[in-house]
Order: C-alpha cells, then sequence, then structure tokens
C-alpha cells in the first residue's frame, strides 16, 4: 500500500510540475543559451576530453617509465664473476 501511495504522489507531483513548465514563458535568447549549454555539456568529453587524457595519459607514462630506470640495475665495476671449476 505505501508503495502504491508514493506512486501516485510522485505521478502527481510530476503532473504538476509539467502543467507549470507548460504555463512558463521565457524569451528566446534564454532558449538558445540552455541549447548552447546543453550542447557543451553533452559533447564535453568529446571536445575537452581528449586533451586531458592525453596529458594525464602522457604524465603517466613519463612517471612510468621515470620509475623504470630508477629500478634498471646499475652496472659496478667492483663485481666480480666466480670463477668456474672447469679449465680449458
Amino acid at each position: 500500500m505505501r508503495v502504491w501511495l508514493a506512486c501516485f504522489l510522485v505521478l502527481f507531483a510530476l503532473a504538476q510540475l509539467f502543467d507549470w513548465i507548460e504555463e512558463l514563458k521565457l524569451p528566446l535568447p534564454i532558449y538558445i543559451l540552455g541549447g548552447a549549454f546543453l550542447a557543451v555539456a553533452s559533447n564535453y568529453d568529446k571536445l575537452f576530453g581528449t586533451y586531458f587524457r592525453d596529458v594525464t595519459e602522457t604524465s603517466i607514462e613519463a612517471q612510468l617509465e621515470e620509475h623504470q630506470l630508477d629500478l634498471s640495475p646499475q652496472p659496478s665495476a667492483s663485481v666480480s664473476l666466480p670463477e668456474s671449476g672447469v679449465k680449458d
């Protein structure tokens, strides 16, 4: 019963909201600005996402290469190889 009551109240509120929106009159520039905002918001990842993703990936790759260079073994002059017991 609570679910039915909650659904009824939500649908009633939505119907009243749509009636109120239909009576709302806005000037044309507001519609144009709203449309432009929606266009930019919906294509944000296409416009700016690739730039930021490329910069982020490049910096991450550079940090990984730097870290790998730090971990690579450094040749040392004082290291001597053990002699094997086999003679020629």
